[in-house]
């Protein structure tokens, strides 16, 4: 539950999907919107907290109509908490829904415990004051990216990668102000912190 202590989530709105429910009450923090199928949750959803109910047989992942419904309500910013670690088909359904929430205008990232995943269709990303820590960037939804990057160990000045050769995998932050260039392309960017970093 450590992961919640780096944001306020008074000031955010909280939608739960599914088995979400059980981790948001275990870390005593209050949805305002719980929805899923509801086939992974253990606690019954609060009285008085909206809640949508979806059908078992679907097209979308509870995560996946949990940020529909928060775009179709304003939202554009998204942090997605139990998103890797799982099951890897849901894992990768969840990156893929960073990928649907840029389309749609927004901003998204994954956030664990030691680990933090960005989606970047092009830009750069600065990864200030995590000295140490492991990068690993790799093209998604595309055959090729080109990227830069400073104040790494190993860097790179308008590489090209590809899907089919992971070339991007675990390299080190050794500057307070690293970053990462995206030139062309989609790539993701994984970001491991913490012990599990080291």
């Amino acid at each position: 539950m450590s992961v919640f202590r780096e944001y306020n989530t008074a000031d955010s709105f909280v939608i739960c999907a599914d088995g979400g429910l059980d981790t948001a009450l275990a870390a005593k923090i209050k949805p305002n919107l719980i929805i899923g199928d509801f086939d992974s949750v253990k606690a019954a959803p609060p009285a008085k907290v909206e809640t949508v109910r979806l059908m078992k047989e679907k097209d979308d992942t509870d995560m996946l109509s949990a940020v529909k419904e928060g775009l179709h309500r304003g939202y554009r910013d998204f942090i997605l908490f139990g998103a890797l670690g799982g099951r890897f088909d849901h894992s990768y359904a969840n990156v893929c829904v960073l990928q649907y929430i840029n389309n749609m205008g927004g901003h998204g990232m994954i956030v664990g415990d030691n680990e933090k995943l960005f989606f970047m269709p092009g830009g750069r990303l600065h990864l200030r004051d995590m000295r140490g820590a492991t990068a690993s960037v790799y093209p998604f939804g595309v055959p090729n990216a080109t990227v830069s990057y400073t104040g790494m160990k190993y860097p790179l000045t308008e590489d090209v990668m590809t899907s089919d050769v992971p070339i991007g995998t675990s390299n080190i932050i050794e500057s307070d102000d690293a970053t990462i260039t995206v030139l062309g392309g989609n790539v993701i960017i994984y970001v491991l912190t913490g012990e599990k970093g080291k």
